[in-house]
């Protein structure tokens, strides 16, 4: 999931320092806080680092209910589920990143197609972007409709029926909305207000929601990357240390060496430490930051993420 639908979360429901970080790697302000997870954005409350748009939103969520966009009933949150795995794993994310327009001048830049292929795992060669377009946009056709033809179908505004947007709008926007202000992603003969009206209607509307929140808000203060790295090493852990799942199947134990990383992309970019904590939901790993040397705690989701240990023993008693 990509860094908007975190700026998107935020400009909705809460105030933030950030540090904006360069489209590629090298990252030198999360290498310095000994983080080796590759995607962004992440987010540090004191030393503890959450990684993968995910947890990141859960944990906000939680710990500012004030705040919150989720839902209450039990319905309407196994639908955010749902639409949240949807975008990510079912397909609709990845054709939209194949959609990227091939005439962008980011595409010219070699060092641009080398970190994508890293953390894709395939060619962002503009030949094969060019190729694959059309079966892209055929899946993409298919993903408005869906929207068109169920959720949005009785002309509500928000995806629950809301007031106002909710994190299950969030969830299935971001891809929709990301694709349809880049020039040349979709062509206006298969896309647009014409070929599907509340779909684009929808996008409208969050985007004035967006703005009018984002103008009624004070802004985000921007720090500096060593002021960033400063700022989070100085701080104190904002969770207690967890507990391990006894039960649970890796049959991992509390203050083994492991290894997490990412296996759906940016695989190739594993975080290693102490294991500080392990549950259905996270991982976390004690490591140290390389500036300060103090220890900071980096958070994983267990979706889509491989737990190993680091001398390939888990424990597990068959």
């Amino acid at each position: 999931m990509c860094m908007c639908t975190v700026n998107r979360y935020q400009q909705l429901s809460s105030t933030y320092l950030y540090k904006l970080q360069p489209p590629t790697l090298p990252r030198e302000d999360i290498n310095a806080l000994g983080v080796n997870y590759r995607r962004i954005p992440i987010m540090a409350i004191g030393r503890d680092i959450y990684c993968d748009t995910r947890l990141i939103l859960q944990k906000l969520e939680k710990r500012y209910p004030s705040g919150a966009l989720g839902a209450s009933q039990p319905e309407h949150k196994a639908i955010e589920g749902l639409l949240e795995n949807w975008a990510i794993d079912g397909g609709v994310f990845n054709r939209a990143a194949q959609l990227i327009p091939p005439e962008m001048p980011i595409l010219d830049d070699p060092k641009f197609i080398k970190d994508r292929e890293d953390l894709a795992g395939r060619s962002w060669a503009k030949s094969d972007i060019t190729r694959g377009r059309p079966e892209a946009l055929a899946h993409m056709r298919e993903f408005f409709q869906f929207l068109e033809s169920t959720i949005l179908a009785d002309g509500r505004d928000w995806v629950l029926n809301s007031e106002k947007p909710s994190l299950g709008d969030i969830h299935a926007i971001w891809p929709f909305h990301w694709l349809s202000g880049m020039k040349g992603a979709l062509p206006t003969s298969h896309f647009g207000p014409e070929s599907f009206p509340k779909v684009y209607a929808w996008i409208e509307r969050f985007s004035k929601a967006v703005k009018a929140a984002r103008e009624s808000t004070p802004k985000p203060t921007t720090l500096k990357g060593a002021e960033a790295v400063k700022h989070i090493s100085q701080a104190d852990f904002a969770e207690p240390d967890g507990d391990v799942d006894s039960k649970d199947p890796l049959g991992l134990r509390k203050g083994q060496e492991v290894e997490s990383w990412p296996i759906d992309s940016g695989y190739n970019h594993r975080d290693r430490g102490q294991l500080v904590a392990l549950t259905r939901q996270e991982v976390v790993l004690k490591t140290q930051s390389k500036i300060g040397h103090r220890d900071v705690h980096i958070h994983h989701p267990r979706t889509n993420f491989r737990i190993k240990a680091v001398d390939g023993h888990s424990g597990l008693k068959l």
